[in-house]
């Protein structure tokens, strides 16, 4: 007895299919490929990043700031410029950028007023939304005073907040010349930004006059406050992304910054024989910085240095944190050796939650600055000065090396060097 034929299975009609495809030249239909919403990309043998960070320009300011990150390269990081002004955008070096509010200024900017900024971010909150969907932690940068960046960012801020987000501001205060009118709506925004954002970072313009040399060109004076802003995203991004012998990770950094409010944002650099002391005392006295660095809550601080760092320079530096933060204060330490810095050492200090809530609002009067200015060598004399050597100078603290070295190496008690702490900073302790 015979059985019935088997029906030919899938495998073989889609053998069968394929042959015939190959031999009359039919090609069949290809699903179309989903484009990737990934930010980053990388080989099967490329360690995952430890978290997504993108950092936001809004407004010229902002996106001055940007194109300043850019070109100077910081690395693990996604930029984006926003603005309602499309000329502006059509400069920016970022590659992905957001005109916001088309229907309300049809791409001509705001005008310079603040609610513009802020109606032209409501429009389009659902593509900023689809841009911070996803993050692990938000930068926003950009300049108080103006229209986009000071209606636009507290926006910004609100969304990237709904998302979870880690979400930090660094931002400048405009020159007294610019008028009162245009302070106030300054402090106006940054008192909006401050409800929205965990960490906020107050960079003041007008600082610039008592720092740059006289000669300096105003655009390499501005240049001087974007690499501030500049210092700031990359001094923390770094702390996150790097993986140092003692690592601070995105989740010390989180405890730190989320719901901070006000916080102090120092790079410090030395060189010599006392290098970890000097570039301490730099990094928590930042003259571009709106607020003194006093009694912090919390902190956290990342030692890079080369080869021959040495474990009694990294106690001079702790010391200098450690005596100038509150006596409870919840304190990171990470240390990281990196071969490329040489001689030299840097020293990132991030400081939140102040004791003294008045402190935080309190500025350093204008004998602090002239006598400071009379220490001050060259580049920044009379004489105009790069943006780089400006940039260095104020990282290392305005400090003569000699001067110091003699000051600090005679004793290294942290008596002594407390002593001279307080005199770097006027005397205010």
């Amino acid at each position: 007895m015979f059985s019935a034929p088997r029906k030919p299975t899938v495998t073989i009609l889609l053998f069968l299919l394929i042959q015939l495809t190959s031999v009359f030249g039919f090609q069949l239909p290809q699903k179309p490929c989903r484009p990737s919403t990934k930010l980053y990309t990388s080989s099967p043998t490329d360690p995952a990043p430890p978290c997504v960070i993108q950092v936001l320009g809004v407004g010229g300011g902002g996106g001055n700031a940007v194109n300043r990150m850019i070109a100077t390269g910081i690395e693990g990081v996604s930029f984006w410029a926003i603005n309602t002004d499309v000329q502006a955008l059509a400069t920016s070096l970022a590659k992905d950028k957001l005109n916001i509010g088309r229907k309300v200024t049809k791409g001509l900017g705001a005008g310079g007023k603040l609610s513009v900024g802020c109606e032209a971010a409501n429009e389009s909150k659902e593509e900023i939304d689809a841009i911070v969907k996803g993050s692990d932690m938000i930068f926003i940068t950009a300049g108080m005073g103006g229209g986009t960046g000071s209606g636009a960012a507290p926006v910004v801020a609100e969304v990237a907040k709904a998302n979870q987000c880690l979400t930090v501001a660094v931002v400048t205060k405009p020159f007294g010349f610019e008028g009162r009118q245009r302070m106030k709506q300054a402090e106006e925004a940054i008192k909006n930004l401050r409800e929205h954002v965990d960490t906020l970072i107050v960079v003041s313009n007008d600082k610039l006059l008592r720092i740059v040399p006289d000669n300096t060109p105003v655009t390499d004076a501005f240049l001087v406050a974007d690499d501030i802003l500049r210092q700031g995203v990359l001094g923390i991004s770094e702390i996150i992304l790097k993986t140092g012998m003692v690592n601070v990770d995105f989740a010390d950094v989180k405890t730190v910054m989320r719901d901070a409010g006000t916080a102090l944002m120092g790079v410090g650099t030395g060189v010599g024989k006392n290098r970890a002391a000097n570039a301490a005392i730099a990094a928590i006295s930042s003259p571009l910085l709106d607020i003194p660095f006093q009694k912090a809550r919390r902190i956290v601080f990342n030692v890079v240095g080369g080869d021959n760092m040495g474990l009694q320079e990294i106690n001079e530096a702790s010391e200098v944190i450690y005596e100038n933060a509150a006596k409870d204060a919840n304190i990171i330490f990470g240390a990281l050796v990196d071969p490329t810095m040489g001689e030299e050492m840097s020293i990132t200090v991030l400081a939140c939650d102040f004791e003294d809530e008045e402190s935080v609002i309190e500025t350093r009067d204008a004998a602090f600055y002239k006598e400071r200015r009379l220490n001050t060598k060259s580049p920044l004399g009379s004489e105009a000065a790069s943006v780089e050597e400006t940039r260095t100078a104020i990282s290392r603290g305005f400090t003569k090396p000699k001067e110091d070295d003699e000051s600090i190496g005679k004793s290294g008690k942290s008596g002594r060097l407390g002593k001279l702490l307080r005199k770097f900073l006027g005397g205010n302790r």
